[in-house]
């Protein structure tokens, strides 16, 4: 039995598919149907690669979304003006770092409007056309393991910021409520559901960054109940989390530590869990699910990142292969599944990686899973 490997979601966008995500973004003259092309052709091209190289559980990569969480102002209505930007804790601590990833353009410029008015859908074909690029992309190449992403309430909250309702829950709430049926319609279709998560972690150091560890963990669980409450339609199986601390390269040095925030992870209702595990932050961490294995309920599948996404470094296969047996000497081969950190494409036109090179690294993935035979669990 092969480990089976997949991908966090987003992927790197064709220059003609960021040129048009960001015509939208502008509000700028252009044709829809030349629009819903591009976009299909888009799909159609990153699932071939995927497949060519070897991924078993592939994604659209994400290619109609302006960014994994913000895109949702084109699908709801009670989004206008803009949310104050809040940036991470390490990076308030280096100004002049701050300042040179923002000179040279790393940092991304794009839409973040605030809630002004009531969450209603806007009942257009965004969604749908994202399903059916998706299905007809992989039907021509024969492959069903497929999955799509879908932000959390909590990560929704976090960008775009509430000016409208009275309290948090009650934003979640709404939030939650909208976004109940693009979940259920993703899994409907047959695909399976990531739902992104950086609101678990990414959050304490960028909303919550003057609250204290233990006051951030009630918040986890909070956007948590909500989230699981959202999903209570759909099959564990068909669920998987992704949980990081920002796709950015950066000190990271106010990261919450996992093993603070783990209880809250293993109470997510679906059975796949996908978490950094290659940068140099959060490597280490390995250790603790070892530590705290006795808490991983057994339907859990471990999806640990092998590949670092925020540098140009391609991971040697033998790496990737030792970073898998950490886990499988955990869980059992059974249940890992070797992914990466973060996305490759996490906002339109913008990304840490080449292009070129992420898909290399997505090939190293590949040739370390498939070194990985036999390890026996540590009991």
């Amino acid at each position: 039995m092969t480990v089976l490997t997949t991908h966090v979601g987003s992927l790197p966008r064709p220059k003609n598919v960021s040129d048009l995500l960001f015509k939208r973004e502008n509000n700028e003259v252009y044709e829809q149907e030349h629009f819903d092309e591009v976009i299909s052709n888009g799909v159609y091209e990153v699932v071939k690669k995927q497949i060519d190289i070897g991924i078993d559980i592939i994604s659209d990569g994400e290619m109609s979304k302006i960014s994994y969480a913000t895109y949702v102002k084109d699908r709801y209505n009670g989004f206008a003006g803009d949310s104050e930007r809040n940036p991470p804790l390490d990076l308030e601590k280096f100004p002049n770092y701050m300042k040179k990833i923002a000179d040279s353009g790393g940092t991304p410029t794009y839409s973040r409007p605030c809630c002004v008015s009531e969450i209603t859908s806007k009942h257009n074909n965004d969604l749908s056309n994202d399903i059916n690029n998706l299905l007809s992309a992989s039907k021509k190449f024969e492959h069903k393991n497929i999955f799509m992403n879908s932000a959390s309430p909590g990560v929704i909250s976090l960008f775009l910021s509430n000016s409208y309702y009275s309290s948090r829950n009650e934003y979640l709430d709404a939030i939650s409520n909208a976004m109940k049926d693009e979940y259920e319609e993703i899994v409907n279709s047959g695909i399976k559901l990531q739902i992104d998560c950086p609101d678990l972690a990414l959050s304490r150091h960028m909303t919550f960054k003057r609250e204290s560890d233990e006051d951030f963990i009630k918040i986890a669980y909070q956007n948590m109940e909500i989230l699981n409450h959202s999903l209570h339609n759909i099959s564990p199986e068909m669920l998987r989390l992704h949980v990081c601390w920002g796709n950015y390269e950066g000190p990271h040095i106010h990261d919450i530590p996992i093993e603070k925030i783990f209880d809250v992870l293993m109470s997510f209702k679906g059975n796949y869990l996908l978490f950094e595990s290659s940068n140099p932050r959060h490597q280490h961490e390995w250790e603790i699910f070892d530590k705290l294995k006795y808490k991983i309920p057994e339907n859990k599948v471990l999806i640990p990142g092998v590949l670092d996404t925020t540098s140009n470094f391609v991971e040697h296969s033998s790496l990737v292969k030792q970073r898998i047996e950490k886990f499988v000497k955990i869980v059992g081969k059974e249940r890992v599944i070797a992914g990466t950190d973060c996305g490759f494409g996490t906002f339109a036109g913008f990304g840490n990686v080449d292009p070129d090179i992420a898909y290399l690294k997505l090939q190293s993935l590949v040739e370390g899973a498939s070194k990985v035979k036999w390890v026996f669990m540590d009991i």
